[in-house]
């Protein structure tokens, strides 16, 4: 069969997203700042990875995602990508960008500890400890593998992105500020590609937390996570726009961490009550436990915990059943507890989740599912990919850069029917 040609797929895209906006028109924002001067974009295809955080694939099916429902339909798309375990954001954005599982990049969690951190806990709110290379550096993400091979790269937020990993920053890279609208997230990342010679960016990133937040607050099913996609989805436009008034025909990763699941006052087990609070130490909970024994008390602390429980499960960490890929690093306390779906763990009364929605769950549940769509002059048009897991997609942005990639637990095999030969 002959192959599609590119400029004529790129030109159907195009006709397809006004189509979309004319039969399901976004508030469009204001208008994206033209390039500061006219470049030559003939050869220059960059890839760009963007996450929407806490998106599953079942929210393009609510019609108010135009713009990714025809990136979807018109380039590459997963019936769903599996989040590596434990299915929250740190973890995984780390898998998506080393290919390594959190066991084997050492971001075990949002909150961890360390022995060779000592007195110091790691946590999103510790602006020290994330900034710290020593949490990141057991692995290598793409950018600074890009930058050792001269590719210079723009992060416009990704866990990872403020700390020097292996000695080696981003050429261009903001701090974390959730304050920051998705306009302007999208607005400094395409300021970046007008840049010209080697500081023109070949890989870059753009990261969106509302619908994340949304489904937290009100739960998947809530009209607030319907509008915070229809949002997104309206700033993936302003991006396209930018990228066309640019004539940049860019190779765009579209992602997210993992899925969201309901969960209610009703569902929620207490440590407390199942074992001498005198015991252990809670390093970590919610959907998930994290705990270490105080000295002294482990046999005692796995008499309480070990045994059948209602609604989760636990095991010392040598005995986290093999499918999780998850126990072996030094950074995983001694004993995990996963809730079943829809149910949290809390130490103790005290301690409470005021949210509808969660997620940390068995990666391989529906309700974990992340969003994975791809398109550019590199994919096909058309394509839907069968359910892989995420730690595929580092060999595939590799691929795209024309970058050799370090060792990973992933494969490009899971990607590549999606992929135009070179």
């Amino acid at each position: 069969m002959k192959r599609p040609d590119l400029k004529s797929v790129l030109g159907a895209l195009c006709v397809a997203l006004l189509e979309a906006c004319s039969h399901n028109p976004p508030a469009m924002p204001e208008a994206v700042p033209a390039p500061q001067a006219a470049i030559d974009n003939n050869q220059y295809h960059p890839v760009i990875l963007v996450s929407i955080d806490g998106f599953r694939p079942d929210y393009l099916q609510r019609g108010v995602s135009p713009n990714l429902n025809v990136l979807a339909s018109q380039g590459v798309r997963a019936i769903a990508m599996h989040p590596s375990y434990p299915s929250i954001t740190f973890p995984n954005h780390y898998t998506l960008v080393t290919g390594l599982r959190p066991d084997h990049h050492g971001i075990v969690g949002n909150t961890m500890e360390d022995r060779a951190i000592p007195n110091v806990v790691f946590k999103l709110s510790n602006h020290d400890a994330v900034t710290d290379r020593r949490w990141w550096d057991q692995a290598e993400p793409v950018w600074v593998t890009a930058e050792k091979n001269h590719v210079a790269t723009g992060i416009m937020f990704w866990p990872g992105s403020e700390a020097a990993i292996h000695g080696v920053r981003p050429s261009n890279y903001r701090p974390f500020d959730g304050n920051i609208k998705p306009d302007s997230r999208v607005d400094t990342m395409l300021g970046w590609l007008d840049k010209t010679g080697a500081q023109r960016p070949g890989f870059l990133t753009v990261y969106f937390d509302d619908v994340d937040h949304a489904g937290h607050e009100s739960g998947p099913a809530s009209a607030e996570v319907n509008q915070a996609v229809a949002r997104v989805d309206q700033t993936i436009g302003r991006m396209l726009q930018g990228l066309q008034a640019r004539h940049i025909r860019a190779n765009i990763v579209i992602v997210s961490d993992h899925g969201m699941a309901e969960i209610s006052p009703a569902r929620r087990i207490f440590l407390s009550r199942l074992a001498n609070p005198d015991s252990y130490r809670v390093v970590s909970y919610g959907t998930f436990a994290g705990i270490e024994a105080q000295p002294g008390q482990e046999d005692a602390l796995a008499l309480s915990l070990l045994k059948p429980q209602a609604h989760m499960q636990c095991w010392r960490k040598e005995a986290i059943p093999a499918r999780f890929h998850y126990g072996q690093n030094a950074r995983v306390p001694r004993f995990l507890c996963m809730a079943d779906v829809g149910w949290m763990i809390f130490a103790d009364e005290k301690t409470d989740y005021k949210g509808s929605g969660a997620h940390g769950y068995d990666n391989l549940a529906p309700e974990m599912n992340a969003l994975f769509i791809a398109n550019g002059p590199q994919f096909k048009p058309g394509v839907v990919l069968p359910v892989f897991d995420n730690v595929d997609v580092y060999p595939l942005l590799m691929t795209l850069l024309h970058i050799p990639a370090l060792h990973s637990d992933g494969t490009i095999t899971a990607t590549e029917p999606g992929l135009i030969a070179p």
